[in-house]
């Protein structure tokens, strides 16, 4: 009986295009067994898991669809994204597994229905594919219990280069592990992950660099694109684009974006860090930090922020917020409040967007 030779290319599938334009990415066989395996060795799962599918079937959602259908397991697949619906699907199918974007998730704890729907059928509710803000992820906690579970990857290293269990959220005594609320997890089983400098060197814990990782769960490059794929492996380690450092116990820290970083006045401000601020104020549902130019200080630290559903702030307020949390230097100079954040298919807020937006209207 003939078999499918496990380096042949199964799929292609498109980037999320938030920081450039999109590219097609190759998925072998193996890349696909890889991150089925590491999902399944990595997570819970009870026999004849229900897996509720929000985003679409192309991204994420799609992919974890995998690992449970290894398990014979039922998908319930949503034709749009209906944050009221999605609740009362996981009561009337008793879902154990599900997944939303951190904009998506914030959603649903703004939601009305919430605390009517009966969710304690899940055993695995994944939150990723963007950051996720750790003053909301400590109330999904209290509210869903320890089945919260994050991952960190790409599609050119699908879904789960790190993982963040359930577990990973807690301390030995059953608290919160509050200082671990920003981290992707760590390293996958099957992955070797690393930081490293501009000239390959690997940096020590505590140290920022580069996410660079080596697994069977990496790509083989980008179709009809070969400078683009020699170009996303240098020094032999396929290379993230991702700014990030690694702690003593192994857990990765994303700072951010490497094309995110803003030079204003001499210092470099990671706008993950201030992203995380500013989501900590509780009438902000949403936002994107990013730098515009500025003749005096190079790049001017701006925000967007979406505010949530019933409230109100005053734009002074929360720059006073924000300062006393990250210092003069990372608070934005300017607050903008938009009644919505523009979004790509799979939830994520298209900064790049935003940023051409601001800087249009200010020209």
């Amino acid at each position: 009986m003939a078999t499918t030779p496990v380096d042949d290319i199964a799929m292609i599938v498109g980037t999320g295009g938030t920081t450039g334009l999109p590219k097609g990415v190759q998925l072998s066989t193996r890349n696909l067994e890889t991150m089925t395996a590491i999902t399944l060795m990595s997570y819970p799962f009870a026999p004849r898991p229900v897996y509720l599918a929000l985003a679409p079937l192309t991204h994420a959602a799609g992919v974890l669809s995998f690992p449970v259908l290894t398990m014979g397991g039922e998908i319930v697949i949503m034709a749009s994204p209906d944050i009221g619906h999605f609740l009362h699907l996981i009561e009337r199918h008793r879902v154990t597994h599900t997944m939303l974007t951190p904009t998506l998730l914030y959603m649903v704890l703004d939601h009305p229905d919430l605390d009517t729907v009966d969710t304690s059928s899940l055993q695995c509710f994944w939150y990723g594919s963007a950051p996720m803000s750790a003053a909301k992820l400590e109330r999904a906690l209290h509210r869903f219990g320890p089945v919260l579970a994050q991952y960190f990857g790409q599609t050119e290293a699908p879904m789960v280069a790190t993982t963040m269990t359930p577990g990973d959220h807690y301390r030995p005594d059953g608290s919160i592990a509050v200082e671990r609320l920003t981290s992707a997890g760590r390293a996958a089983p099957l992955v070797t992950l690393a930081i490293m400098d501009t000239d390959g060197r690997r940096r020590p814990p505590g140290d920022p660099g580069e996410i660079v990782l080596r697994s069977s769960l990496v790509t083989p490059g980008y179709p009809r694109n070969p400078e683009a794929t020699a170009a996303g492996s240098p020094y032999g380690w396929h290379h993230t684009g991702d700014i990030g450092y690694l702690d003593e116990d192994g857990f990765l820290f994303i700072v951010d974006r490497a094309k995110d970083m803003i030079i204003t006045g001499g210092f470099n401000v990671y706008s993950a860090e201030v992203e995380q601020a500013v989501m900590e104020h509780p009438a902000v549902q949403d936002c994107a930090v990013f730098g515009v130019p500025d003749s005096r200080w190079g790049e001017q630290v701006t925000a967007v922020v979406q505010i949530s559903p019933g409230h109100t702030i005053e734009v002074d307020a929360l720059h006073a917020f924000v300062r006393e949390r990250v210092g003069g230097v990372k608070t934005p100079k300017e607050f903008l409040v938009w009644d919505d954040l523009p979004r790509s298919k799979v939830g994520k807020v298209l900064k790049r967007e935003i940023r051409a937006t601001v800087i249009g209207s200010a020209g």
